[in-house]
């Protein structure tokens, strides 16, 4: 029997008009990603790669087509579905870490869980916030603010924020576009061994290094998959 897709878009299209022109962001998207996938998605500036980690994200809707979570038809939902679905099924990491400088680390990490519905205890929290440090070797860093730590320990911090919810996936913008190489290279040695460890992956990244770190590597061009190579 097949195995069902975590991801899956079908013919997913986006486009965003003004009254002089129409944009065509996305044309004609077919995307599959199974548990325990490891899949960055690359292409110059303009291709589409925003476009597509937003629709995936559910941050915003296709124009066309459809998309599944977990076999879950989620193309047309409201705002308010979306971020329920999204709260519950995906993790985010961003090139910009998005940390709240006034949150200890332990708070930033949390967050997403003060927002779970049923209502989660805190010892329940606090249980998934100290397992989601561990994994990122962060533990000791829990009453720190993020600006008392460097930029390659806020990004772990964004990674246990991402995943201290158990997310069905996560996403990853550009993790390392705002660190240096020595830092951004423990970044990637660090999601490789997530993956290691059965978490799915969906990165974008325009850095080619990166990018042949994942076990299937996708081309956006022109809003269209061009390439599609699996190893």
């Amino acid at each position: 029997m097949k195995k069902q897709a975590i991801i899956q878009m079908q013919d997913l299209t986006k486009v965003f008009a003004t009254d002089e022109m129409e944009t065509h962001a996305l044309r004609g998207v077919n995307l599959e990603i199974y548990a325990q996938d490891y899949v960055s998605i690359s292409g110059p500036s303009g291709c589409g790669k925003s476009s597509l980690l937003s629709i995936l994200g559910l941050l915003d809707s296709p124009t066309s087509g459809r998309y599944f979570i977990n076999g879950k038809d989620v193309s047309d939902l409201s705002v308010n579905h979306r971020a329920e679905i999204r709260n519950q099924n995906i993790g985010f990491v961003f090139q910009a870490f998005n940390l709240i400088d006034e949150l200890s680390v332990f708070d930033n990490i949390a967050l997403p869980l003060r927002y779970r519905e049923p209502m989660m205890t805190n010892s329940a929290i606090k249980q998934s916030v100290m397992n989601s440090l561990e994994k990122v070797e962060m533990s000791h860093r829990t009453s720190h603010k993020p600006n008392q730590l460097s930029g390659g320990q806020q990004q772990r911090i964004a990674i246990a924020r991402a995943l201290v919810g158990s997310p069905a996936i996560l996403l990853v913008d550009e993790p390392t576009g705002n660190l240096d190489s020595k830092n951004g290279d423990a970044v990637m040695e660090m999601l490789e061994q997530l993956n290691n460890n059965g978490v799915t992956i969906c990165m974008v990244t325009h850095d080619s290094r990166y990018a042949d770190m994942a076990t299937r590597k996708l081309h956006l061009l022109d809003g269209k998959m061009a390439e599609q190579l699996d190893f």
